[in-house]
């Protein structure tokens, strides 16, 4: 396996993170991420937007999908992008009270921005719903049905919800809990589609001590969610699932190992992993297999990276898009990386 390494946009004034990426239906790609004074600092925040026509080898100047924030009384934070059926594209994007006085629940209302035109072009966004932070994707499983998922705090521990539509985003079924656990902080949860009514919901656990990716699973299309499953993901922040091309599922992420040390000590490490289907579907973190790969490594002092999207080309091609400080020293920039599986990595992935 080889690493190609493309700088999407490295803007030294400001802080750009949170980035996902979509290929569009005429092979286009289309990076969102988000602008702001820092990962800590949230005064100022705007989403942006830039495109390839090269396979992600060079991208355009990035442009504004929203407004900036400096001095309203919300900011934008982690935005993820999809391609539906009909080859419209949607933002799901949180939009984040200041005003602290108000419950986790409240200070952050989910939104989504759809385009026509392969994101030239936005419309006004559609309030959702859902309240909480660091949205999953628009969801649109084979039946129609649309979901959206997001986090926030239950009885002091993050959690995992969801609503659906079954008329194309009109009405929104009543709040679902997708994950809760008094022993797990759960949240910024993927879920990947298995047919058959079937959904794989694949969390981080947020208590910085190295655990397990929490999955859940769903036979009823999201409407009812089974108990919580180790997947053999040490570390895993932030997952993002997808099949390949072949049947297999790739699912990014940050490790976070845990342990002694501050913010910056244990987020220098973007992995990926290959897992098939029965490793997914498995009721046993023992019957479950992967095989993790390292895709980057942040060797700044600040480190920061590991909110991560990816597609993959009709040749095989993988394409994932990331941030990271890394040489921008204690400022956030957004990296592409392309990689192609070899036929002896796919022929043997599940070796044991």
């Amino acid at each position: 396996m080889s690493i190609s390494k493309y700088t999407i946009s490295n803007d030294s004034s400001i802080y750009e993170a949170w980035p996902d990426v979509v290929l569009t239906a005429s092979g286009k790609l289309v990076c969102v991420f988000s602008e702001c004074i820092h990962h800590g600092d949230r005064s100022y925040t705007r989403l942006m937007l830039t495109t390839s026509t090269d396979r992600g080898r060079t991208w355009s100047a990035k442009r504004p999908v929203t407004e900036g924030t400096k001095g309203l009384p919300y900011y934008y934070n982690c935005a993820r992008i999809t391609r539906l059926s009909d080859n419209r594209l949607a933002i799901t994007v949180d939009r984040v009270s200041h005003d602290k006085s108000e419950d986790d629940y409240k200070a952050a209302v989910v939104l989504i921005y759809y385009s026509d035109n392969e994101g030239e072009t936005w419309m006004e966004p559609v309030e959702t719903p859902l309240h909480g932070i660091v949205p999953d994707k628009l969801l649109e499983l084979p039946t129609g049905r649309l979901i959206i998922a997001a986090h926030h705090k239950m009885d002091g521990k993050l959690t995992q919800y969801m609503h659906y539509s079954d008329d194309g985003g009109k009405n929104w079924s009543p709040r679902i809990t997708v994950a809760h656990s008094p022993e797990f902080n759960l949240c910024e949860v993927s879920m990947l589609p298995m047919g058959h009514s079937c959904i794989a919901a694949f969390m981080r656990e947020n208590s910085f001590i190295g655990l397990d990716c929490k999955k859940v699973i769903s036979h009823d299309n999201g409407e009812t969610w089974g108990p919580i499953i180790d997947l053999p993901l040490p570390g895993c922040h932030r997952p993002t699932a997808g099949f390949l091309n072949n049947g297999d599922i790739l699912i990014t992420y940050r490790f976070m190992q845990g342990g002694r040390g501050g913010w910056g000590h244990g987020t220098q490490n973007l992995f990926a992993a290959l897992l098939d289907r029965d490793s997914i579907l498995a009721e046993k973190r023992s019957d479950s297999f992967a095989r993790i790969l390292p895709i980057d490594y942040d060797r700044s002092p600040y480190a920061d990276l590991g909110y991560s999207g990816w597609v993959q080309f009709p040749d095989g091609e993988i394409y994932i898009v990331n941030y990271i400080v890394d040489d921008a020293w204690d400022k956030g920039q957004i990296r592409g990386y392309s990689l192609s599986l070899d036929e002896f990595m796919l022929q043997n992935r599940l070796t044991r």
